[in-house]
């Protein structure tokens, strides 16, 4: 049977994994909070209104292209598309190219981060092949202005994070949605993975500091790993509502 990815590559290792999932959706609710094209966001009210819904739905769609079949892949990544395209039809205006890219930047970029952060440092053909995965997932959504190689997608994802970012009223609205959502003390925790994987302009943007008391954390955290806990820490973590999802994090079948 033919796979979208490889199954021995390390793309499955690390969407196969509930916490570097989590890490990811960290990094990326807070680029998304600063994205200028974050109107499209709140046109839909997805993620302004169901932060944690939206993760656990964007998630379902990766899982589906990162462990399926390539013809299930293949109808996932479509099905992205056609969703992207009828909210287009519907407000009358086209999301802007470099806004795509934006959102195939963050999930190579804190793929990378994640996995190195939870894991180890990666070499550089294991980027590549973070990168050539998202690269195809683009090319099939006939998206413009890709870059072609690993090389060019980090100086692309540099300029683009000096370009498309700014701190607005939707950065402070969605912060607030983030706060109430997840309550005091998990808001305080998703602050503190940002800090930790976020790049400098983001941290910079959100005004927050250079320190992360998750630098502290981490290492009991990673021994929780060892003996089986951090599932069970994750369940005290995220709201219980959604403890079925957060089971489904850990995909066994690699």
């Amino acid at each position: 049977m033919e796979y979208f990815v490889d199954e021995d590559s390390i793309v499955r290792e690390i969407w196969g994994k509930g916490d570097t999932i989590l890490f990811i959706f960290a990094g990326a609710s807070a680029e998304f909070a600063l994205n200028k094209a974050v109107d499209w966001l709140y046109y839909t009210g997805r993620l302004p209104n169901d932060p944690l819904g939206r993760l656990f739905s964007t998630v379902s769609y990766a899982r589906k292209i990162v462990f399926s079949e390539k013809d299930a892949a293949l109808d996932a990544i479509d099905s992205i598309a056609a969703i992207h395209s009828a909210v287009e039809s519907k407000r009358g205006k086209t999301i802007p190219d470099w806004a795509y890219r934006d959102v195939l930047f963050m999930l190579i970029d804190y793929s990378i981060r994640s996995y190195e952060l939870l894991e180890h440092e990666l070499n550089l053909a294991e980027k590549q092949e973070i990168f050539h995965v998202f690269f195809r997932v683009g090319k099939r959504m006939q998206l413009q202005g890709l870059p072609q190689d690993f090389e060019a997608f980090q100086k692309m994802r540099r300029s683009h994070l000096e370009q498309n970012l700014e701190a607005g009223d939707y950065t402070r609205d969605l912060y607030r949605r983030y706060r109430k959502h997840l309550g005091p003390l998990r808001y305080r925790i998703l602050l503190e993975t940002q800090i930790h994987i976020t790049p400098k302009k983001v941290r910079k943007l959100l005004s927050l500091r250079k320190f992360s008391l998750l630098t502290l954390l981490l290492p009991p955290y990673q021994l929780s790993r060892r003996i089986k806990l951090d599932r069970l820490l994750r369940s005290m973590i995220l709201p219980a509502a959604y403890r079925e999802e957060i089971n489904s994090l850990d995909q066994t079948g690699k």
